[in-house]
């Protein structure tokens, strides 16, 4: 968590009233800085493209699946009952970032039914991870996941590490950064931009909603066209 503490709750419910295009779009005039970096830049298979955006603090995590993790039976329960412990870690609501390490990310899925369905009660919103996904009829409710691919099973998968810098498609990720979400795929807002986001994309609404007017006039032409990015250049 950043020294400014958690983003308080009615602007994480504002930011999820945005798509992740939106956010993104908004990020770019209220920290340029960020413009080529922090959001994902590969394809993500979305479990369920219908739910509203997510938005939630980072639990970061590493997995593989194409060999058993080495630890005992006993230490593999006490791991990963640890694991869950910092997913549950407040404050929320959370986002989980899974990053694959196996050569091939997704040889075995870490989500599907049993661990949305924890993760769901721990206060998580959904996760992003390059791994896969499964028993996509059987997920919990409501529970997002954008996922590098589908696959049928779960192999040798197991946690590797949590609570570490993560990077998913092109996305760095550290604990508790500010997860934006949907089918498009996630970005990280930096604490101090969220409350400037709203503002953000009232500003860059009004300027693009005169660029499109005027492409829907009767007599639209390049003229027509100039003036209005003229016009919509000096929106304040």
């Amino acid at each position: 968590m950043t020294a400014e503490g958690p983003v308080p709750p009615a602007v994480l419910a504002e930011l999820a009233r945005f798509d992740t295009p939106t956010v993104c779009n908004a990020l770019e005039a209220v920290a340029p800085e960020r413009r080529t970096i922090g959001f994902t830049t590969r394809p993500l298979v979305c479990a369920e493209p219908g739910l509203a955006p997510i938005v939630g603090y980072a639990r970061t995590a590493t997995i593989r699946a194409v060999e058993p993790s080495g630890r005992s039976a006993e230490a593999e329960r006490t791991f990963r009952a640890a694991y869950y412990d910092y997913i549950a870690t407040p404050p929320g609501p959370t986002v989980t970032v899974i990053q694959d390490l196996d050569p091939e990310p997704g040889f075995g899925a870490w989500w599907g039914e049993v661990n949305s369905t924890v993760h769901k009660a721990l206060g998580c919103l959904g996760a992003v991870t390059d791994g896969s996904m499964r028993d996509l009829d059987a997920l919990a409710p409501g529970f997002q996941i954008l996922a590098g691919r589908v696959g049928p099973s779960h192999a040798w998968v197991h946690v590797v590490g949590f609570g570490d810098t993560v990077n998913v498609h092109g996305m760095g990720v550290r604990h508790g950064d500010l997860i934006h979400a949907d089918r498009h795929g996630a970005v990280v807002i930096p604490h101090t931009a969220a409350r400037a986001i709203a503002a953000a994309v009232d500003l860059i609404g009004r300027r693009e909603a005169m660029i499109l007017a005027a492409c829907r006039r009767p007599d639209f032409d390049l003229d027509v066209l100039r003036r209005a990015l003229d016009d919509a250049a000096k929106i304040s």
